[in-house]
């Protein structure tokens, strides 16, 4: 037999589990449009897609669901793709 306090606090951590796990879910998908957009080399697509998955990767590290430094260095490496876009970009302008 559980005690209460335990149930109670396994429907919480249940909850809260399944709200990390959709931001997680939405942060990973925003990467992934910021991937194909790179890959499609369609520099306005990637741009909005870069700004969003910042913007993320901010919030789910201040809500502690990743860790800070990992989304500091998921963001280093996106704007590092990013900026090799635009070098692409402009040689072949």
């Amino acid at each position: 037999m559980i005690n209460r306090s335990a149930e109670k606090r396994e429907r919480q951590n249940s909850v809260r589990r399944m709200r990390n796990r959709a931001a997680k879910s939405t942060m990973r998908t925003a990467i992934k449009k910021f991937d194909a957009a790179v890959v499609a080399n369609d520099k306005d697509t990637a741009a909005s897609a870069l700004a969003l998955s910042l913007k993320l990767l901010d919030s789910t590290a201040s809500k502690g669901i990743i860790h800070k430094n990992t989304a500091s260095r998921k963001k280093s490496r996106l704007a590092a793709r990013f900026n090799k876009l635009n070098e692409q970009a402009a040689v072949q302008a």
